[in-house]
């Protein structure tokens, strides 16, 4: 351990043996960076966390938002700053997941760049159509695409994100043609979907709500493995003929790489205390946000599998960043 991991592992045991002492041993900010826009699902689960976290470590935490290139413009920031605990990014299925087999070029390592320290959520994707569709069961869209294919009309937040992989998936297991309609975000793809110019869309569960409960678009179903408990009536679609189907949206905290292993413990531990918090576990249910929590090393498995997954399906699909 160099000497700035050293102090910085010195500083945080203190802390760990004062409670009115911040995490780092100063009253100094710590940045929680997010790669999307305020007021989208990312950024409100970052703030819920950063709002609990602050009181925890004694420690102003100040959000950060880097929106962009699916949340790979955020990543790189972090990446590249010290390993001192003062800067954390709340990781997305886009940065860490995704992206390491989309782009060749990437500005990063998910796999060396980083520390995991804690899973905060795991929220499923819905599959949407308006009331006004007449196929609106699963079985019934399959069949749509079936009987005409290429044609029928899949919206996605754009090529490579969360939203078109699981399309592919679909594809994949039902062997479907349809055709992509990529757009640059979930907003004007969602828009386009409520006007009929497409007609269906996979859209993170807390983009969908809002819509949902205004009853401008009903859900199919949803892809994780399990129904989340904010739609229990929604079937999944692996309940539906596809089981195994599993393609959630999930957020975690991770740090720059070499993070002394000191504060990872204390920061993984007091993460878990926070979202084992009642209301907590209320609020992050309303965005769809559920199995947080878990060691750094279950993180780190879990992102692992992920990349090795998805680099699967983006090479057999032959899905590229123009594509």
């Amino acid at each position: 351990m160099d000497r700035r991991h050293f102090l910085g592992a010195a500083g945080a045991l203190a802390a760990c043996g004062a409670g009115a002492q911040s995490l780092l041993g100063k009253p100094e900010p710590i940045t929680i960076v997010v790669g999307f826009p305020p007021g989208g699902g990312t950024d409100l689960i970052a703030r819920l966390l950063a709002r609990e976290l602050t009181g925890v470590w004694n420690t102003p935490i100040v959000i950060e938002n880097r929106a962009g290139a699916a949340s790979t413009i955020a990543a790189s920031q972090v990446a590249r700053q010290p390993a001192d605990g003062r800067t954390l990014l709340l990781a997305h299925i886009n940065s860490h997941g995704i992206a390491p087999g989309l782009f060749p070029q990437l500005g990063y390592s998910a796999d060396r760049d980083f520390t995991p320290i804690a899973m905060i959520g795991q929220t499923p994707m819905m599959l949407l159509c308006t009331p006004t569709q007449k196929a609106r069961t699963l079985s019934a869209i399959i069949e749509l695409c079936r009987q005409n294919p290429g044609k029928v009309t899949f919206g996605s937040a754009g090529t490579g994100s969360a939203q078109h992989l699981a399309l592919e998936e679909l594809k994949a297991r039902a062997r479907i043609e349809v055709l992509h309609v990529p757009y640059k975000g979930s907003s004007p793809m969602l828009t386009d979907l409520m006007g009929g110019q497409i007609q269906y869309a996979f859209e993170g569960m807390t983009g969908s709500t809002p819509h949902l409960k205004g009853g401008r678009l009903i859900a199919v179903a949803q892809t994780r493995a399990k129904r989340s408990a904010s739609y229990p009536s929604v079937p999944t679609v692996a309940e539906q003929g596809y089981p195994g189907f599993d393609a959630g949206i999930w957020f975690a905290l991770v740090a720059p790489a070499q993070l002394p292993q000191v504060l990872v413990e204390r920061m993984n531990a007091d993460v878990n205390k926070v979202l084992a918090r009642h209301e907590i576990e209320v609020k992050l249910a309303e965005y769809g946000a559920e199995d947080g929590g878990g060691s750094a090393k279950a993180l780190d498995d879990f992102m692992k599998a992920e990349r090795r997954r998805w680099v699967k399906l983006i090479q057999d699909a032959k899905i590229t960043p123009d594509s």
